[in-house]
C-alpha cells in the first residue's frame, strides 16, 4: 500500500495557489510547545480519571454505580471534544490566542472547584461539565495551530505535541495516588496542587502559542462540505467506534486489577504504565508514519488495539495486566496522536483546518460521552468485565475497518471542495 505523507488536499477551483506550510521555524515550535502544555492539561488529565473512578467508589460515591462514576469522566471527555464546534471556528476566524487566555484561567476554576466537591452532582457540574467545556475550548486551537504549522513533518510534529498527554497520564496518577494513600493531604489539596502545575502551563501556552493561517472573514463557521468527501466521513465514522473503545481501559484498568486481586497501590501504578507506552507511542508513531503514511498507521494502531482489548480477557496476574498496560499504552497513543493529522490533511487549505476538527471531535464527543457508561452498565449488569471488554474490542476493529474505507476514498476520490 502505498504512503500518504506525500499526498496534499485538493485545491479549490478558486485557489490561485496550494496552501503552503512553514514546516519549521521558531514560532512553529513554540506552537508545539504550547500545544504540548495543553495536552498535558487536557487529555493528560483525561487519561488519570482511572484514579479518580477508583478513589470516588471507595470514597464520596461509594454508594454509587461505576456506570454513573463512569459519567463524570465521559462528560469531561465529551465536553473537551465537542467545545471544538465553538473552538474550531472561533481558531479559523480570531487566532489562538484570543480564546486561550479567558478559557485556560476557567479551566483551572474547575479544577479548584473540583478540589471542594462531595457530592455526585458536584462532581458532575465542576469536573464533568465546567472542566470538560474549558478544556475543549483550549484544545482545538492549539491542535489546529500544530497543524497549521507543519504538512510534510506533521506527524513527527503532532507525536511530539501529544506526548504531553501520556507524560501528565504518567504523572497525574503517581501524583495522585501518593497524595490520596500515602500522604495527610487529603483530596483537596491533592487535587489543587495539581491544579496549580497545570496554571503554570496554561500559562507558557499562552504566550507561546500563534498561528500563520490568515484569518477567515467570509463564509458558513462550520465547512458543512467536508461531509460531501467520503475520506472525512468515513474516517469521522470509524473514529467514532474507535473512541469508543480507547477510553474503557483507561477508566477500568485499576478496577478490573483490582478485581483479580491486585492492591490498589499496584493497580492504580498500571495507568502510569500505559501512559508510559503511550508516550513512546506518539513519539514513536509519528516517526513511523513518515515511512508507511498516516492512515496506515492509524488503521493498524487502532486495529491492534481492538485485539489487546479482546486479549484483556485472558489476563489474570499482576505481570500479565503490566504487558497488556504497555501495549495498550503503545499502540492507543499512536491512535490518539495520529487521528488529528489524518482529519487535517482532507482540509484543502490551512484556515478551515479548525472548522474541520471542531466539526470531527463534535462528532467524536458523542463517543467519549457514551462508551464507558455503556461499558460501566455491562459491567454493573453482568458482575464482571467480559460483555464490556468484548463490546470495545469489537468496536476497536470494526472502526479500523471504517478507517480504511476512507483511507481508499483518500486515494482515489479527489477532494470536494
Amino acid at each position: 500500500m502505498s504512503t500518504d505523507t506525500e499526498k496534499t488536499a485538493a485545491i479549490p477551483s478558486d485557489a490561485l495557489k496550494p496552501p503552503s506550510f512553514p514546516e519549521g521555524g521558531f514560532k512553529a515550535w513554540m506552537a508545539v510547545l504550547a500545544c504540548w502544555c495543553v495536552m498535558f492539561n487536557t487529555f493528560g488529565y483525561i487519561n488519570a480519571f482511572g484514579i479518580y473512578e477508583a478513589y470516588y467508589k471507595n470514597s464520596f460515591l461509594h454508594h454509587e454505580s461505576d456506570s454513573n462514576i463512569a459519567w463524570i469522566g465521559s462528560l469531561q471527555a465529551f465536553f473537551m471534544f465537542s467545545a471544538g464546534l465553538i473552538s474550531g471556528p472561533l481558531m479559523d476566524r480570531y487566532g489562538p490566542r484570543l480564546i486561550l487566555i479567558p478559557c485556560s484561567l476557567l479551566f483551572i476554576l474547575s479544577v479548584m472547584l473540583t478540589s471542594l466537591c462531595t457530592q455526585y452532582y458536584q462532581f458532575l457540574l465542576a469536573q464533568g461539565i465546567l472542566g470538560g467545556l474549558t478544556n475543549g475550548l483550549i484544545y482545538t486551537p492549539t491542535l489546529t495551530a500544530v497543524n497549521q504549522y507543519f504538512f510534510h513533518r506533521r506527524p513527527l510534529a503532532m507525536g511530539i505535541a501529544s506526548s504531553g498527554s501520556s507524560l501528565a497520564g504518567i504523572l497525574f496518577p503517581i501524583a495522585l495516588n501518593r497524595m490520596l494513600h500515602q500522604s495527610p493531604l487529603g483530596f483537596g489539596w491533592s487535587v489543587r496542587i495539581l491544579g496549580f502545575l497545570m496554571l503554570t502551563l496554561n500559562l507558557i501556552a499562552c504566550l507561546a502559542i500563534s498561528s500563520p493561517a490568515p484569518k477567515r472573514t467570509t463564509g458558513s463557521p462550520f465547512c458543512l462540505e467536508a461531509w460531501h468527501h467520503p475520506a472525512y466521513a468515513f474516517q469521522i465514522a470509524g473514529l467514532f467506534l474507535i473512541i469508543w473503545a480507547l477510553f474503557v481501559p483507561f477508566f477500568y484498568i485499576p478496577s478490573y486489577a483490582q478485581s483479580i486481586g491486585i492492591n490498589t497501590n499496584l493497580a492504580n501504578y498500571l495507568v502510569s504504565i500505559s501512559n508510559a507506552g503511550s508516550l513512546l507511542g506518539r513519539l514513536l508513531g509519528g516517526l513511523l508514519a513518515n515511512h508507511i503514511g498516516r492512515f496506515n498507521t492509524l488503521i493498524g494502531a487502532s486495529a491492534i488495539c481492538g485485539i489487546l482489548i479482546l486479549s484483556w480477557l485472558a489476563i489474570t496476574s499482576l505481570p500479565g495486566m503490566i504487558v497488556f498496560a504497555v501495549l495498550f499504552g503503545f499502540f492507543s497513543g499512536t491512535t490518539i496522536g495520529m487521528f488529528t493529522a489524518t482529519i487535517a490533511m482532507t482540509a484543502p487549505r490551512p484556515n478551515v483546518i479548525g472548522s474541520y476538527l471542531g466539526m470531527a471531535l463534535g462528532v467524536l464527543s458523542l463517543a467519549s460521552l457514551t462508551g464507558t457508561p455503556i461499558t460501566g452498565a455491562m459491567i454493573s449488569s453482568y458482575g464482571d468485565y467480559r460483555a464490556a471488554l468484548v463490546f470495545a474490542g469489537v468496536c476497536a476493529l470494526v472502526g479500523s475497518g471504517v478507517v480504511f474505507v476512507a483511507r481508499v476514498c483518500w486515494a482515489g476520490w479527489e477532494l470536494v471542495a
